[in-house]
């Protein structure tokens, strides 16, 4: 006997709404804690407010905002709780994530991550504010939890990593200076680490990373 079960739901309005709306919280276009009214949104996406709902629920489960179904959406605020447990989180993963990595790296993925950081020297050289130079520094860990070949470790990854780029928006914004400084350098050291055998300092550095992402974060919120 064949088990009833549910169709299953296409990619669709849905999820290119959270993608634009998502695209557009990353851009600056909606700031932390600003509401997300599906009227106005539905109407600038060209798409039903049924749809506009059900992208935000998605962003919701992505923890990027708070709200949903019978009460009105809001970009999630950015408190230091929040920095607390997400930079915790991410410290933990970033250090498997980069141990893995090591093991299994191909040439061809250093060389890539190579290429990220001379694009990100690159943007440095130029005029333009952060919000370039910050894909690239996502981009750069995608490439690493991609290397380490583990599907549950880039799922738990992608749970947070919307809100790990909102929050180094948030650092890039108040912190650009210091961002600058340390962008490229630290970047650097983990390839540099990835090549070797030193699975000790490797592991050190991506924490340090992480940390050093926390602690600024939290200096400027404080002010």
């Amino acid at each position: 006997m064949t088990a009833s079960l549910p169709k299953v739901a296409r990619r669709g309005l849905a999820n290119d709404a959270a993608d634009a709306i998502r695209a557009a919280i990353f851009a600056g276009e909606f700031a932390a804690g600003a509401p997300l009214r599906e009227v106005e949104l539905a109407a600038a996406l060209g798409i039903s407010r049924g749809s506009v709902r059900e992208g935000l629920a998605l962003l919701e489960r992505e923890g990027l905002v708070r709200g949903g179904w019978h009460r009105g959406s809001n970009v999630i605020e950015i408190t230091a709780h929040d920095v607390e447990e997400v930079y915790a989180l991410r410290g933990a993963l970033d250090r498997l994530a980069a141990l893995s990595a090591q093991a299994l790296i191909s040439p061809e993925q250093l060389t890539q991550l190579d290429e990220l950081v001379t694009a990100m020297a690159d943007e440095l050289a130029g005029e333009a504010f952060g919000p370039r130079l910050l894909a690239l520094d996502i981009e750069f860990h995608d490439h690493i939890y991609e290397a380490a070949a583990n599907q549950r470790l880039r799922q738990a990854w992608q749970a947070v990593r919307s809100q790990v780029y909102l929050f180094q928006m948030r650092r890039v914004t108040t912190g650009y200076e210091h961002y600058r400084e340390r962008v490229v350098d630290e970047h650097r050291e983990l390839i540099a680490l990835l090549r070797s055998a030193d699975r000790e300092s490797l592991a050190r550095c991506a924490e340090q990373h992480v940390d050093t992402a926390r602690r600024n974060l939290l200096a400027h919120l404080s002010m």
